[in-house]
């Protein structure tokens, strides 16, 4: 008999949910008019005999890989949800994008036309990927932590507030209706409660998946994020537009017009992450007996050593950017935001932007960076955050305007993207290096690195690798497929970090 907890037991398992995720893709690409064409691997015309048992072949297959991937991994509902989406967007790379044109007899399909005319395969495999987590936790069968009535409400309440942060900048745009794909013409009042019925029913099932968070603020809200990009794909892209008989708008057209919910749902999931963990952690001091880790150094003492690793961590950063904004002259931008043109007054904005957003990574993502690896990883994935709350977001908002959350803006903006990147990961690197090197004096040097390679071995079991890899694959994916070819081609800056 084989165990479901061995190699090969879960790579049955994994075949078995791979099934149900190809069923949910096959749907949607029957919706489409696409199923017939998956019989052009084999050089076969269109044809819906050959091509629905192919697509279930390769479904199982796929399945299976995912099954020895999520081997030895954490089966919560959260880390295997994250794991599947990401596994999902990755065989998108893999599949339309390299295999099937090869089998087809052509070549690669790196390259931009053909990324945007494969748009909706990536929406497919996204919730492929989804839906094959969810079953493979299903058929595993191993206990599961439910929420607790308070931790379903702390989220309902954390999705309430982010519902309404993110409504006030869409309604600023004159965009509100885009985040419960609804049309121009319906009433305010019936749009807004769309929204906040959403955004609490979206706070719940973020309860559902990490009922009881047990790392930093930081890992919440990038969580938050890529959960929010979930949403988008799983509500703005396919549910709602269902209910509204609308069909499936997953063209590269579709989704281009209606940038700016990719961009409002990801804002909404990381407020959602960062909300719930802080709400979590709130009830925890007030309620709770036992509220975390216990050590002699007092929680103010820890957050000014996070301040000030924080401020170097941040001038580290920034310094990395300015090679950046210099290349691209975007120093005269920034110094926009104290009204003049001085290339020495946006340095010297451009560093205090920095050292800002370095002290808000310090006390957001204390002690969750075990190694250079997930130093990297979460400082990428606040850096790219960071683009979207900074130069998308806040900068024209400090200039007397309203975000422009437009593909093509976003896409003008590609070097501020690459220019985050960095800056996230040098943060995030020199953070952990002083982080690391501190010593408290009350435990021995070997006790405090023992300590460290265990949760290091912990972080690596749980989703947080996935989280890293999903935030690099929409961050540079995204805004350049949906983009138009001369927005591509711009280089234009937007602001520091």
């Amino acid at each position: 008999m084989i165990r479901s907890d061995s190699l090969l037991g879960c790579m049955l398992l994994g075949a078995l949910a791979g099934q149900f995720g190809g069923l949910i893709f096959g749907l949607a690409m029957l919706e489409l008019g696409d199923l017939d064409s998956v019989a052009s691997v084999l050089r076969i015309d269109d044809s819906f005999f050959v091509g629905v048992p192919l697509h279930v072949a390769i479904a199982a297959v796929v399945g299976a890989g995912f099954g020895a991937l999520v081997w030895h991994q954490r089966s919560g509902a959260g880390d295997t949800l994250l794991w599947g989406l990401t596994y999902g967007a990755l065989w998108w790379f893999v599949g339309p994008l390299t295999l099937r044109p090869l089998f087809e007899g052509g070549g690669l399909a790196w390259d931009v036309p053909s990324a945007q005319a494969a748009f909706a395969p990536l929406l497919g495999h996204l919730l492929y990927g989804a839906a094959t987590g969810v079953g493979l936790l299903a058929l595993r069968r191993q206990r599961i932590r439910w929420p607790a009535r308070g931790e379903l409400t702390r989220g309902v309440l954390a999705g309430l507030v982010a519902g309404c942060i993110v409504g006030a900048v869409l309604s600023s745009q004159a965009r509100l209706h885009l985040f419960a794909a609804m049309s121009e013409e319906d009433a305010t009042a019936i749009t807004w409660l769309v929204l906040l019925s959403i955004s609490g029913l979206s706070g719940m099932g973020f309860a559902l998946l990490v009922p009881r968070p047990s790392d930093s603020a930081g890992a919440g809200l990038v969580r938050g994020s890529m959960y929010g990009f979930l949403l988008w794909a799983l509500l703005n892209r396919t549910i709602l537009p269902l209910i509204a008989g609308d069909g499936l708008p997953w063209s590269a057209n579709d989704a281009r017009g209606d940038f700016a919910a990719l961009f409002a749902y990801l804002l909404f999931g990381g407020i959602l992450g960062l909300g719930y963990q802080w709400l979590d952690a709130l009830w925890r001091i007030l309620f709770a007996d036992d509220i975390g880790e216990d050590d002699e150094e007092g929680a103010g003492t820890r957050g000014l050593r996070a301040i000030g690793r924080g401020v170097i961590a941040g001038l580290v950063g920034g310094l990395l950017f300015t090679y950046v904004m210099v290349e691209i002259r975007g120093l005269e931008d920034v110094a926009d935001l104290v009204r003049t043109d001085s290339a020495t007054a946006g340095l010297a904005v451009h560093f205090l932007i920095a050292v800002t957003w370095g002290v808000t990574y310090g006390l957001l993502f204390r002690r969750q960076a075990h190694d250079r690896g997930s130093a990297i990883g979460w400082g990428v994935s606040y850096g790219f955050f960071v683009w979207v709350v900074g130069p998308n977001t806040l900068m024209p908002i400090l200039l007397g305007s309203t975000p422009d959350w437009t593909a093509d803006s976003a896409a003008g903006l590609t070097a501020s993207l690459v220019g985050h990147l960095v800056y996230g990961a040098g943060l995030g690197i020199t953070f952990h290096h002083f982080e690391a090197k501190y010593s408290p004096w009350w435990m021995p040097h070997g006790m405090a690195a023992a300590a460290r390679a265990t949760r290091r071995r912990e972080q690596v079991l749980t989703s947080a690798p996935a989280l890293w890899a999903l935030v690099v694959v929409i961050g540079i994916t995204l805004p350049v497929v949906l983009a138009t070819a001369a927005a591509t081609s711009s280089s234009g800056y937007g602001g520091g970090p």
